[in-house]
């Protein structure tokens, strides 16, 4: 986790993403912070809970952004269309997030045993507006606790777009 000082170049990182090419006519993709916002809340009157907004696929990145009322399970994208790292850059509110460590399913659980999967070991780190929090591929990771909500830019590279 990064903290504001080296937000710069944590959002340069984003930046990059953000202005690849949308069109092969189209030098960049841009979005303003009222379009980001529209796209969340259309979202987030069909997922309340957690409302998930795409907003470019192209390459072999993804961008979205999110927000969540609620815990959500432990995951690792290591493999099948969600692979890659991540970037999560905390727009606003507050949660406890874990990384590393093994994730565990429950027996009996949601399908695959993910949807009441946590981690074992891993490092809690609290994070708020304005913290960047790189997650390498294949890395369990998991909001254990959400403080009212938490919205976050969402960045995840090497995504099987299956192109």
């Amino acid at each position: 986790m990064f903290k504001p000082c080296l937000l710069p170049i944590a959002l340069g990182i984003v930046a990059g993403c953000l202005f690849a090419a949308d069109q092969p006519s189209a030098p960049a993709t841009y979005k303003s912070a009222a379009e980001l916002m529209a796209t969340l809340m259309k979202s987030a009157q069909e997922h309340p809970a957690q409302a998930t907004a795409p907003i470019s696929n192209e390459g072999h990145y993804r961008v979205n952004i999110v927000r969540r009322d609620r815990p959500g399970f432990a995951l690792a994208h290591a493999t099948g269309p969600a692979k890659g790292s991540e970037v999560h850059y905390i727009i606003d509110g507050a949660a406890t997030m874990v990384t590393g460590g093994t994730i565990v399913r429950p027996a009996g659980g949601a399908a695959k045993g993910v949807g009441n999967a946590t981690i074992e070991g891993g490092e809690s780190r609290h994070v708020t507006k304005g913290d960047v929090v790189v997650i390498p591929a294949g890395t369990p990771h998991w909001y254990k606790e959400v403080e009212g909500s938490v919205t976050y830019l969402e960045v995840r590279f090497d995504v099987d777009l299956g192109k």
